[in-house]
């Protein structure tokens, strides 16, 4: 873990020309990338497959983030999710990840989510849209919005389980 002499990606005066919707949650995206890195990115792959308490692992949550940015960015796009999107979704479960290929795959999402979610029009933030299976109302801003809160949580579960995996370490 390196400590970060950096304030918060919302307190550097970055992305000025952005909409402040769409800031925000690229401000988020981009300290949720940071805290993984930071708290996780030097963990070795058995850890970051770990599973302390019964808790998901690192892995996991990584995976997850990754994954449902893209899942929620379909739907704020009007667009329903693909079998390859449905296919993944089932396996964020799976062990057996590589540190490498799963911070890779974070930077990804990140980077594809950024320029997708640059090129939403804040006219389009209250325009509605259908979620899941059964349809489940929001809007454009909902969602963005939710895309920076569940990426959040779920960032804050991989640096406590992180936290957890290397202090059963240094006790072994």
């Amino acid at each position: 873990m390196t400590e970060n002499k950096l304030p918060e990606p919302w307190l550097r005066g970055a992305l000025g020309e952005v909409p402040p919707v769409q800031r925000a949650v690229l401000h988020a995206l981009q300290l949720a990338k940071e805290d993984c890195l930071r708290w996780c990115g030097n963990l070795s792959d058995e850890q970051i497959n770990a599973r302390p308490h019964g808790l998901v692992s690192v892995a996991f949550h990584v995976r997850h983030i990754s994954r449902s940015i893209d899942r929620l960015l379909t739907y704020a796009e009007g667009k329903v999710l693909t079998d390859k999107q449905l296919a993944l979704l089932k396996t964020e479960t799976e062990g057996g990840a590589n540190r490498e290929l799963l911070f890779s795959e974070l930077d990804g999402a990140i980077r594809d989510g950024t320029v997708r979610i640059r090129a939403f029009n804040p006219e389009q933030l209250g325009e509605l849209r259908a979620v899941g299976k059964r349809g489940l109302p929001t809007t454009v801003a909902g969602l963005l919005i939710h895309v920076a809160d569940h990426t959040q949580r779920h960032v804050g579960q991989a640096i406590t389980t992180a936290k957890l995996v290397s202090a059963q370490h240094v006790i072994s």
